[in-house]
């Protein structure tokens, strides 16, 4: 499914000393973070991420950024900058090099611990990785790059100013500017600031929030509220989070300790990706604290803590199972606290709510965003994307990361700040940078990649209408079998439903329809079985849609005799 932007055509070629922005995913949507720079006939990826499916996407696990438009130009591609280890950022790197493995990959320490840990998975060994910090400079053919310390909901998230011959792009990533954050690292404005004197000619600025005024609430006003959780439970404990948000990880380890409790991890992902940041000291784990799961058994419930994924309603999370009492050894008793420590992913409301009911039918009492301040955003609002475009005084601004509402949003707080050229795009809309104008030169093809179990690409917009037909609508089958000698019906129609309540003599009034409009299409000279097919489909579709309001999956089967 490409945006719609009939009024472009295919981009013309780029202009020499020009700078080509084309973004694969993230502008339109919050997920499948990728954009492609390309200068000089070399290209440059910033982040390769996955976006996670809606209730309308049935049957699919992941939705990956579409590679076509650079799979035949993967040998120029000189990197891919990761600027930090959120899923909507990483997830996508095995797909991409899984069509080029030497890919080299940059990024901070914690960020590339997270991907090793997913290039393992996929069995990909031969990628090299550049680890970087806060103020390293680092060139990759003609792309020379500078990363900037920024503050998000994950340690160790980086900006990337993105020098060429063009001039001078700065690229955010996911921030925010929280001035008293958990582990003292803060968004490095005097980086940005120094950057705007340098003269910033393209600013890529994180959109997610643009709409909500003011300045996002500061990750230490979540304490206090889980330590009140905490004092007034006396029995079982469970938060579930982000598997990757250790600043929320580590505040429940803290208040843990405080009220004397073991905390164990439930969760594939929150135990790999804790261990990963505790081996690298981002995440400090008390002495004395930590036990597995299986351990809690054996305390009082009043002691017990689990840190769980499942925060946006997963159906086979452990927060799901638990909800659902299906759980290998978690059973939620009467009384216990549950802490959903997380935002609404767009989408998700449904999946969560229905997690929420479900454990609060189990006598659990449900601590979440709707009734308590127990999480807060990683991303900047309107009032922090203000000053960070006084500080940057960008030429040229391309809103990214988020809907188009967002980034409208995100694009009016830059020309009310003096910015004159902010331009608009979304997944697949080429801009340009030539002699320090930035403006949509055309588009290419770019559609929603999904994974289905070992499938990658191979399920259509078309599959998966059939599943929501299936779904919502259920299905018909008809069998009819022709004889092409005397050119007549010799046989059914054999009619069965699924997916409603009709009895196969329901459909008792329609099989002589059937007949006559099979006969009288064979006697026409109609002698396809893919044209009586289609006969048969129009007869029956039309009665079901007049008899019982409904527009079932339907499947003529025509056999000759």
């Amino acid at each position: 499914m490409s945006h719609p932007h009939p009024e472009l055509s295919a981009p013309p070629e780029l202009p020499a000393n020009g700078l080509r922005v084309i973004p694969l995913g993230g502008l339109g949507e919050v997920g499948r973070n990728m954009t492609v720079f390309e200068y000089d006939g070399r290209l440059l990826i910033v982040d390769c991420g996955v976006l996670f499916p809606d209730d309308h996407q049935p049957g699919v696990d992941l939705i990956l950024p579409d590679f076509a438009a650079i799979r035949d130009r993967l040998d120029a591609v000189e990197a891919l900058v990761l600027t930090h280890g959120h899923e909507d950022h990483i997830g996508a790197t095995p797909y991409l090099l899984r069509e080029r493995q030497d890919i080299p990959l940059v990024g901070s320490e914690l960020t590339l611990a997270l991907v090793n840990s997913k290039l393992r998975e996929h069995r990909l060994r031969q990628t090299p990785f550049y680890t970087v910090k806060e103020g390293d400079r680092i060139s990759f053919g003609p792309f020379d790059l500078e990363f900037v310390a920024v503050n998000h909901s994950i340690p160790d998230a980086l900006a990337v100013a993105i020098r060429t011959g063009a001039g001078l792009v700065l690229h955010t990533g996911d921030f925010k500017m929280d001035q008293l954050p958990l582990d003292g690292r803060i968004t490095d404005l005097r980086a940005f600031a120094r950057l705007g004197e340098e003269g910033v000619d393209l600013f890529l600025t994180d959109s997610t929030n643009a709409e909500v005024p003011g300045f996002t609430t500061a990750e230490r006003k979540i304490t206090p509220v889980l330590e009140q959780a905490f004092a007034e439970s006396d029995q079982r404990i469970i938060v579930a989070c982000f598997a990757s948000h250790v600043h929320r990880v580590q505040q429940v380890l803290d208040a843990a300790v405080k009220h004397n409790r073991k905390v164990a991890y439930v969760g594939r992902s929150m135990v790999r990706n804790m261990a990963i940041a505790r081996d690298l000291g981002y995440l400090k784990v008390p002495p004395g604290v930590m036990v597995e799961a299986k351990e809690l058994a054996d305390l009082a419930p009043e002691r017990q803590v689990l840190i769980s994924t499942g925060s946006q309603g997963e159906p086979l999370s452990a927060l799901a199972r638990i909800a659902q009492r299906n759980h290998n050894f978690v059973h939620l008793e009467e009384g216990d606290t549950v802490v959903l420590a997380s935002s609404l992913i767009p989408g998700n409301e449904n999946a969560v709510y229905r997690v929420i009911n479900g454990l609060a039918r189990l006598g659990a009492r449900v601590v979440h965003k709707g009734n308590a301040l127990v999480h807060v955003s990683g991303h900047a609002s309107a009032g922090e994307l203000l000053y960070c475009y006084n500080i940057v005084r960008p030429r040229n601004v391309l809103p990214v990361h988020g809907e188009v509402r967002h980034m409208l949003a995100n694009g009016d707080l830059a020309r009310q700040t003096g910015v004159e050229n902010v331009v608009y795009a979304e997944d697949g809309v080429v801009v340009d940078l030539v002699d320090g104008v930035a403006k949509v030169v055309g588009k290419v093809e770019c559609g929603y990649v999904f994974v289905d179990g070992q499938s990658v690409g191979d399920v259509t917009e078309s599959e998966l209408k059939d599943r929501r037909i299936l779904g919502e609508e259920g299905f018909v089958s008809v069998i009819v079998v022709v004889d092409s000698v005397a050119g007549k019906v010799s046989a059914g129609p054999e009619i069965h439903a699924r997916g409603h309540a009709w009895a196969d003599s329901d459909f008792e009034a329609i099989k002589q329809p059937i007949v006559d409009a099979v006969n009288r299409a064979l006697d026409e000279g109609s002698t396809d079985t893919y044209q009586l097919q289609q006969v048969v489909r129009r007869t029956i579709g039309r009665w079901v849609s007049n008899t019982h309001k409904r527009r079932p999956m339907i499947i003529p089967v025509v056999v000759e005799a």
